[in-house]
C-alpha cells in the first residue's frame, strides 16, 4: 500500500495527518529526516524501486499512478499537505509517485518506521482513512458513469462539501460557488477516472452548457451551483 489519504483538501472526512508527527518522533527516537523541495513533475520514485523510506508530503499535491505493459496510465491517488506515502508491504514501491506541483516532503528510513510505535501508531490511523478512499474509488471505476465520476472529481476539490456533516450552503446571498485549481490536465484527469480524455473534456463542456461549471482558466473551474453538481456525483 503506498499511501495513506482520504482526500484531495483538508475537507471530504478525511482524517488529516499531523505534519509534525514525522518531526516529533524523529526527535523523540533520534531519527534522520530529510526534507526537500522538488519542483512540479518530478519523479519521487518509481514502481519497482526499492521501497526504502517513506515519505511525508508537507506542500505541494502528489500523483500516484500505475503503468500497463502497453503505457496505460491509471492514476491511483491525488496527495495533499499532510498526507503520509511510500508504504509497502514488500520491498519494492507497487507504484510511481509525480509531483503535479513545486512540493516539500520528508523522507524517513523506512527501519525508522518500523522501530517508532509513536509512527507505527500514526500510520494505523491514516490507513483506517485509506479504507474508505479505496471503497469509494472502487465504486467510482466501478459503477458511476462518466457524468457521475467528473462530478465526484470535482467535488473532491471542494472542502467541507458533500459527505457526512455537509455544512450546505453558506452565503447570506444564496450564491453557491466556489473556483477550484485542478493541478492536474485533461489527461491526468482522465486517467484516475478510468475516462478517455475525449469523454473528460465532453462532460466538462457539457456541464458548462447546462450552466453548472464555468471554465475560468485553463486549470481553474468555478462551480457554479455546488449542491446541483453534487447531486450528480450519484451518492445522492
Amino acid at each position: 500500500m503506498a499511501y495513506v489519504d482520504r482526500g484531495f483538501n483538508s475537507g471530504g472526512g478525511r482524517i488529516s495527518p499531523t505534519s509534525a508527527e514525522f518531526a516529533r518522533a524523529g526527535i523523540q527516537n533520534d531519527c534522520t529526516l530529510r526534507p526537500a523541495r522538488h519542483p512540479q513533475h518530478s519523479v519521487l520514485f518509481y514502481e519497482g524501486d526499492k521501497a526504502e523510506r517513506v515519505y511525508e508530503l508537507d506542500e505541494g499535491v502528489v500523483m500516484l499512478f500505475k503503468l500497463l505493459p502497453d503505457g496505460r496510465r491509471q492514476v491511483v491517488e491525488i496527495l495533499n499537505a499532510g498526507s503520509v506515502f511510500g508504504l509497502s508491504a514488500g520491498e519494492v514501491y507497487d507504484c510511481s509517485a509525480e509531483s503535479l506541483t513545486p512540493v516539500k516532503v520528508s523522507t524517513l528510513d523506512r527501519n525508522s518506521l518500523e522501530t517508532s510505535p509513536s509512527l507505527q501508531r500514526h500510520v494505523t490511523r491514516c490507513l483506517l482513512s485509506q479504507l474508505e478512499t479505496l471503497h469509494d474509488h472502487a465504486v467510482l471505476l466501478g459503477r458511476k458513469s462518466a457524468m457521475e465520476r467528473v462530478s465526484t472529481f470535482l467535488m473532491r476539490l471542494v472542502p467541507n462539501r458533500g459527505g457526512f456533516g455537509c455544512v450546505g450552503p453558506t452565503e447570506e446571498a444564496g450564491e453557491d460557488s466556489r473556483s477550484v485549481t485542478l493541478h492536474m490536465t485533461r489527461q491526468e484527469i482522465a486517467d484516475y477516472l478510468g475516462l478517455t480524455i475525449e469523454t473528460v473534456s465532453r462532460v466538462i463542456s457539457e456541464m458548462k452548457r447546462k450552466g453548472l461549471i464555468c471554465i475560468d482558466r485553463q486549470d481553474q473551474i468555478r462551480i457554479v451551483n455546488i449542491c446541483r453538481v453534487c447531486q450528480m456525483t450519484g451518492m445522492h
